[in-house]
């Protein structure tokens, strides 16, 4: 019976179903399609890996701890010479070389635009060679032959309309190199999203390695006869300590680490997206539960009269909703497939691409979709249940409205204001507190607190904020606005409830409002701080070839130019520590181009003939100025270098940074290891022609279309979009959880609608007007959306001033509250409540006078 009646109550109710419904199947796909794009790549890639995996692999020992944090003109090479020591072992059936570099650019000349993936970033060139499982089939052409062909990937030659025959122009450390594409080659499992150009091998390595007789790596096939834990232990022990082998299993692993850290990241940043939607949509459900309640109140009345038992009445409201939420978890599940379809099509365009037809379903994935769905719903249907249990039969047949039980509306707003005031303590304490940790851990029990706070504190906020701030209803907008004031009035719980579930949202919009605009000013202020240089020269690729150098050192009108280098080191110091370190090696007039404060010393001096620290790194060692450190490059010996300034921490540009000379690195570098230069800096010799001067500059490197010239306005643009990036993608993901409290509303409304049928209809026979009518409700809408979006925006600037305190010794030294963004967000809040109005509006305009009083509309 109790599962009819469940069923029942359901179907009499479509349009409360209806987006109920939707709000479980939003919050379900999201999970859902989180969870199947992360299975998808992680298949998609497994199956890449482990079928283009080697069984052995050797390559120079260290590659990841290398002379340079960036590129050197000839990376990390293995001797062919290994080949045929290799080839003796036991158990190997072939061995191959493997020439494969990265951060090239590949040049289409006709368009005079980079046409690797995501236009211009990362690359890969290489040499065509056939291997037992090659991952490459030549569909078009032939393989390459000589120095002036390479072999060209099917997807990048069919996005930027390249055939057989076509020239390019391959940009490398070592130089450019204009060729002819022989062949296009595709993919036979899937194309992680680089762009490849492979040239045959002797050509492959004099362009890419500087000379033949060596390659980056070289790959062995075992015969069967042994396992690859065998072979490495026989290899290993073959040869000497400079080079490292890996198993297939081992090289799997390393590959999936490459793009994993992103997967995880995506992953659990859409997750707590749709946790936001989760609970939004709890507020919801919870609000149209309570409704029913109230609106079934005879009905159950008769239930309990007629011998059925309080705990039957919880369970039946309890089913209807297990009900609702099986079938919406069912249709988030199908709604989370076409959500991860989306989003391997969003991460292809980011230079990942995975197959959209061949999506990974696992077992984990319905078993979370049909959990969270069926979980939040029933945690949040509870409270409405019991509510409806302790109605008694005669107090409910007396009534039109269920008695209110649990905790009074005072005893709740006590309840909220003190866990208020305690997570605002926390947040100011956060503000105040020196130690990151420390205080993002205030601020992690600080949110939650005054967000439970603010929602326990609804219905009176509500009543308060409405009847001092409604008052100017009447005057703008007459009788409908007396009568919406009074309405939202009528019930606060209801309207404090519905209003909270937009603040959750909408705080959490202002908040990431506020740090995004902190970190646009705390950027913009160091960059006018520090940055003396005029013109910035970078590349998409991460380095700048010795020709590009050569092509900014050549233009006329610029002085102090100043190239700068990034090394990978260890620096030893007398406390018997040594610590991983990136130093920067820079040119003698590094000065003049960024103004680097020092704490002691004279930075000058450190680029001369010494080393420059940061003041954490000194603090934390103990050093002082004169003290000796000894500094090892790579594989280099370590060298001793005099202390000669410490740096301030007071600017993101030179924070934390170590820095010495360039004539310093040559000695500390090994040979032919140094790495290439990663920016360029320069300044106009006359500032009165500063733009003469760019505009010759950007000349001067046109030939190499992935090379970026700023000077200081456009590197404030590119850092401010490059937050406003952040910034968007997060209002995108919050959108959702917006929607839903919007169809919270709508649900609200409608349900407040079929309420008030009687006192609809006779406002109608007395005069009031089809228009007024639907003011009325428009207007009530407006008022309670504003609510939210007002408690939303003052919880939000809470959190985003806490948020940039704490972040104020990591870079975020400026805090912005964006009014202008703030004031966009309300009025965008009061236009969803205007047009979340309208079918509840429409729906009360057109209804019969006579049959709305006498309560069947």
């Amino acid at each position: 019976m109790i599962f009819i009646i469940a069923a029942r109550n359901a179907l009499a109710s479509k349009g409360r179903t209806a987006l109920s419904l939707i709000t479980i199947v939003l919050s379900v796909a999201f999970v859902a399609g989180t969870l199947i794009l992360t299975d998808t790549a992680n298949s998609t890639f497994d199956r890449l890996f482990k079928a283009t995996a080697s069984d052995i692999t050797v390559s120079a020992a260290h590659p990841d701890t290398a002379t340079s944090a960036q590129p050197s003109a000839r990376p990390p090479t293995v001797t062919s010479k290994l080949i045929p020591k290799i080839a003796a072992q036991p158990g190997i059936r072939t061995v191959l070389g493997e020439v494969s570099v990265q951060n090239i650019t590949i040049i289409n000349p006709a368009t005079k635009k980079a046409i690797g993936p995501t236009e211009g970033a990362l690359s890969i060139a290489g040499n065509w060679y056939t291997r037992p499982n090659s991952a490459l089939q030549i569909t078009d052409g032939k393989a390459p032959s000589g120095p002036r062909q390479v072999l060209l990937d099917a997807d990048t030659a069919n996005r930027a309309r390249i055939r057989v025959g076509a020239p390019l122009r391959v940009i490398a450390a070592t130089g450019t190199y204009n060729v002819t594409v022989s062949g296009i080659a595709s993919f036979t499992t899937t194309n992680p999203g680089a762009g490849l150009v492979l040239f045959d091998t002797p050509t492959a390595q004099k362009y890419l390695l500087g000379h033949t007789g060596v390659f980056t790596s070289i790959v062995a096939y075992a015969d069967g006869t042994r396992t690859n834990k065998q072979l490495k232990s026989q290899i290993t022990t073959e040869l000497n300590s400079a080079y490292q082998v890996h198993t297939a299993d081992e090289s799997v692993a390393r590959n999936k680490n490459g793009f994993g850290g992103y997967l995880q990241f995506l992953k659990y940043a859409m997750l707590g997206f749709a946790g936001i939607s989760l609970l939004v949509g709890g507020f919801l459900i919870v609000n149209t539960y309570l409704m029913l309640v109230a609106e079934r109140t005879r009905e159950i009345g008769l239930l309990r009269s007629m011998g059925v038992r309080r705990i039957q009445i919880t369970q039946s409201i309890l089913a209807e909703a297990l009900i609702l939420a099986i079938v919406g978890s069912a249709l988030g599940l199908a709604a989370g497939l076409l959500l991860a379809a989306a989003l391997t099509k969003y991460i292809g365009v980011l230079g990942l691409r995975l197959d959209a037809t061949n999506l990974a379903i696992g077992w984990k994935v319905p078993i979370a979709a049909f959990t969270v769905g069926t979980a939040t719903t029933l945690v949040a249907a509870w409270l409405p249940a019991h509510r409806a249990s302790r109605i008694s039969p005669m107090e409910a047949l007396r009534k039109l409205e269920a008695p209110r039980g649990g905790l009074s509306s005072w005893i709740r707003a006590a309840t909220g204001a003190v866990a208020a005031t305690i997570g605002g303590i926390l947040l100011m304490e956060s503000a105040k507190s020196p130690d990151l940790h420390a205080g993002a851990t205030l601020i992690v029990l600080g949110i939650p607190l005054t967000l439970a706070g603010t929602v326990a504190m609804g219905p009176i906020l509500a009543a308060t904020l409405i009847r001092i701030f409604g008052s100017i209803l009447p005057v703008i907008f007459g009788p409908p606005g007396k009568l919406a004031q009074r309405n939202t009035l009528s019930n606060p719980r209801r309207t404090g409830t519905t209003a909270t579930a937009l603040t959750t949202s909408l705080a959490l919009v202002t908040s990431a409002s506020v740090i995004t605009s902190s970190m646009i000013t705390s950027a913009t202020s160091q960059i006018d701080q520090a940055i003396g240089a005029d013109y910035l020269v970078t590349a998409q690729t991460g380095s700048l070839t010795p020709a590009i150098v050569k092509a900014v050192r050549s233009t006329a009108g610029l002085t102090h130019i100043s190239e700068e280098r990034k090394l990978s080191a260890k620096i030893a110091t007398a406390d018997g520590k040594t610590t991983a370190q990136s130093v920067e090696a820079v040119s003698r007039d590094y000065h003049h181009n960024i103004r680097v404060r020092t704490r002691a010393g004279d930075f000058q001096a450190a680029l001369a003939d010494g080393i420059s620290l940061s003041q954490k790194f000194a603090r934390i060692h103990r050093l002082q100025i004169g003290d000796y450190v000894r500094v090892a490059v790579g594989e280099a010996s370590p060298r001793s270098l005099r202390l000669q300034a410490i740096t301030a921490d007071d600017n993101d540009l030179y924070a934390g940074k170590a820095y010495i000379g360039t004539g310093t690195a040559t000695r500390l570098v090994p040979q032919g290891s140094m790495p290439l230069s990663s920016q360029l800096l320069a300044m106009a010799s006359d500032p009165k022609k500063e733009d003469k001067v760019y505009s010759s500059l950007r000349r001067s490197v046109s030939e190499y279309p992935h090379v970026r010239v700023l000077n200081q306005f456009d590197y404030k643009e590119l850092v401010t979009s490059q937050i406003n990036q952040l910034l968007y993608m997060i209002y995108c993901l919050l959108g959702l959880s917006v929607t839903i409290g919007s169809l919270g509303l709508m649900n609200t409304l409608t349900l407040s609608v079929t309420e008030r049928t009687r006192e609809i209809g006779l406002l109608r026979a007395v005069g009031c007007n089809r228009k007024q009518v639907m003011q009325m409700i428009q207007i009530e809408s407006t008022v309670i959306a504003l609510l939210g979006a007002a408690l939303g925006g003052l919880l939000g600037c809470a959190w985003g001033i806490a948020g940039q305190q704490v972040l104020r010794e990591e870079g975020l030294r400026n805090l912005a509250v964006p009014i202008g963004n703030i004031a966009i967000i309300f009025l965008g809040t009061g236009l969803i409540g205007l047009l979340a109005a309208l079918v509840p509006a429409l729906r009360a305009s057109r209804m019969n006078v006579l049959a709305a009083i006498t309560g069947r509309p």
